[in-house]
């Protein structure tokens, strides 16, 4: 071989590696930079991830309620809140303390079984701090029969079962006199009591019971005065009551159904938009069509 030809072949041999050097050079700087590319992308991914879980979290209520209605209504209203991301948790209760000492203690977000007047005694008697966060209906007390069916044949000395917490006593009463069974002092209203009786012509014979016996008591009385919802777990239709409270009468508008929470927690948005849900049409028609009579409304 010429020395010529050497030099040329040698010439291209260190053209060519400094070509293939060149490339390879380049290809990792390409797959550097994919690289690089792909972790950012996976980067941005996550920090968008906490976001996207925060507008889906949702929010859960513990509400203690009578079973009926209250709990049969926060059950048609808990779709409604569930598109809004906020989940109930019911917990039904049948005695009238334990719904207001677990808002009190924190083991409930809320309840809803109770009337103001109701609410205003407990918090006198237990030196709590709990406030009504809105109003949702009405539920008429029914005088209604025991071992007798006739009101206007009331015999001397029939026995009448009332309830025993003072608030629901004076309601009581107050249909009493309405029916001119008997009288009460004046100015004695949602406050009275038995000793405000000023005249009892058939010396009525008044039986303080818990409400919640006053269903299952009714073959030891001749009468009962009770509760809507109570009337109604019993399976009596406020349609059968004897009497009725005046729509318009003071106890249809002092003794709305309410729902209740600690002072502090009364702006809590999620509380507000269950209020806003059991006031809404939809429950209202609900309401309207199921109870016939034995729930009633009110805004």
């Amino acid at each position: 071989m010429k020395k010529t030809d050497f030099k040329i072949k040698r010439i291209i041999a260190t053209g060519l590696a400094l070509v293939l050097g060149l490339s390879v050079f380049a290809g990792c700087g390409s797959a550097q930079a994919s690289a690089e590319k792909e972790n950012n992308t996976t980067v941005v991914s996550d920090e968008s991830a906490p976001a996207a879980a925060a507008s889906t979290e949702t929010v859960t209520l513990k509400i203690g309620a009578s079973v009926t209605p209250h709990a049969e209504l926060l059950r048609e209203v808990a779709p409604i809140l569930e598109a809004k991301g906020i989940k109930l948790e019911i917990i039904e209760l049948e005695d009238v303390v334990t719904p207001n000492t677990g808002v009190a203690d924190g083991s409930l977000d809320a309840n809803f079984f109770q009337h103001t007047p109701f609410l205003n005694s407990f918090n006198e008697e237990n030196g709590t701090d709990l406030v009504s966060i809105g109003a949702t209906h009405y539920e008429p007390f029914g005088l209604y029969a025991g071992r007798l069916s006739d009101l206007s044949a009331l015999p001397e000395g029939a026995v009448i079962g009332v309830p025993n917490n003072a608030t629901n006593e004076a309601r009581a009463l107050l249909l009493l006199q309405q029916e001119g069974i008997i009288t009460l002092k004046e100015g004695a209203d949602i406050t009275a009591t038995i000793e405000d009786i000023v005249d009892n012509p058939k010396s009525i014979d008044i039986k303080e019971i818990a409400p919640e016996q006053l269903v299952r008591s009714l073959p030891d009385l001749d009468y009962a005065i009770i509760n809507g919802n109570y009337a109604l777990e019993g399976g009596l239709s406020v349609k059968d009551a004897l009497a009725v409270e005046k729509a318009d009468g003071v106890a249809a508008q002092t003794y709305k159904n309410i729902v209740v929470a600690k002072a502090e927690n009364a702006d809590n948005p999620a509380l507000k938009e269950l209020v806003a849900a059991l006031q809404s049409q939809e429950i209202q028609d609900f309401i309207n069509n199921t109870y016939d009579g034995a729930v009633v409304p009110v805004q």
